[in-house]
């Protein structure tokens, strides 16, 4: 294969990490082995106004995807090593790349392989020789969508609402895809995996919902921070659709360390007494077995010389009460 000529090659000036309305026409990753069209493409989009990344090889693309976040690839589908229907595949499998709309270009135009790149996760097919005005325009409407969805992304966590699809298969729980903010937060609370696979804690509560038709939000607490996961139905994928909520009622907690000699876990319990959670729940929400929460209870019912957990509740209550503003 001849050498690839160099202008294709040529990194962006644009910030990679830039909102597509800020990237100009958008940025655009270019997948193909053959530097011809490479250049032809590149030169196109480039006139058009697009910033452009190009790949080689199905390695180079996954790991420029990844690292650039395109607004969409143009996706050779017949290529050495990792072909195209493989990196679709893993696109579409990784929440970080899922998003991105993938357009195969290719020369294989019997059925089996357009349906076999409609299967890959493609949206759309462009058939060889190329012609750049066929693909600016197939581009514009795929675009047009993704931007759309990504503002929708971006606007459920403008207002803390970090939202996220989960495929369920056989007590397993993958994340499909997710917003930023939800990544953020799963990677926070528990770990980086979490971005991709759901903890336990939240796949069994998710199974126990799908199962019942309908869930009660799950509240998972520590040191007075919340995370709160609502089911909100499915996707038109069929896929499960979580909507995170992060509340922090550190301020609340440590007040009731102070006002009642308290430990940290003891005002955690105290905390949810006073909101109405069983044992059970509470255990659920601090990761903790019932038993424990009661010994807790027990504790906090003797520091505050009270009896019930009537009693304890309506002191905590009084005591976030003086913490209101007028």
């Amino acid at each position: 294969m001849a050498p690839l000529p160099t202008r294709p090659t040529a990194e962006p000036s644009t910030s990679l990490g830039t909102p597509l309305s800020e990237r100009g026409a958008g940025l655009v990753l270019i997948v193909d082995d053959m530097p011809d069209n490479l250049a032809m493409l590149h030169d196109a989009l480039d006139a058009a106004g697009y910033a452009v990344l190009v790949a080689t090889d199905g390695a180079q693309a996954l790991a420029r995807a990844a690292a650039a976040d395109p607004d969409i690839v143009l996706l050779d589908a017949v290529m050495p090593g990792i072909d195209g229907f493989e990196v679709a595949r893993r696109l579409k499998a990784g929440p970080e790349t899922a998003h991105i709309p993938v357009v195969f270009m290719t020369g294989l135009t019997e059925t089996e392989h357009v349906v076999a790149a409609f299967d890959a996760g493609g949206v759309d097919y462009v058939t060889k020789p190329l012609r750049p005005p066929e693909v600016l325009a197939r581009m514009a409407v795929h675009m047009a969508s993704a931007r759309q969805a990504r503002q929708a992304r971006n606007a459920l966590d403008a207002y803390g609402h970090a939202t996220l699809a989960v495929r369920l298969n056989t007590g397993t729980a993958r994340v499909v895809w997710q917003t930023p903010l939800a990544r953020r937060w799963l990677v926070a609370w528990f770990d980086a995996s979490a971005a991709e696979r759901l903890p336990p804690v939240l796949t069994n509560w998710l199974v126990g919902s799908a199962a019942a038709g309908e869930g009660r939000p799950h509240t998972l607490a520590r040191e007075g921070r919340q995370l709160v996961a609502t089911l909100q139905g499915r996707t038109a994928d069929d896929d499960w659709l979580v909507v995170l909520r992060e509340v922090d009622d550190a301020d609340t907690v440590q007040a009731l360390v102070r006002a009642f000699g308290l430990t940290l876990r003891e005002s955690e319990v105290l905390y949810w007494v006073a909101k109405g959670k069983t044992n059970r729940d509470i255990g659920d929400i601090l990761g903790a077995s019932p038993a424990t929460v009661k010994k807790h209870l027990e504790r906090i019912h003797e520091k505050l010389g009270v009896e019930t957990r009537t009693a304890a509740a309506a002191l905590a209550l009084q005591r976030v009460r003086s913490l209101s503003p007028a």
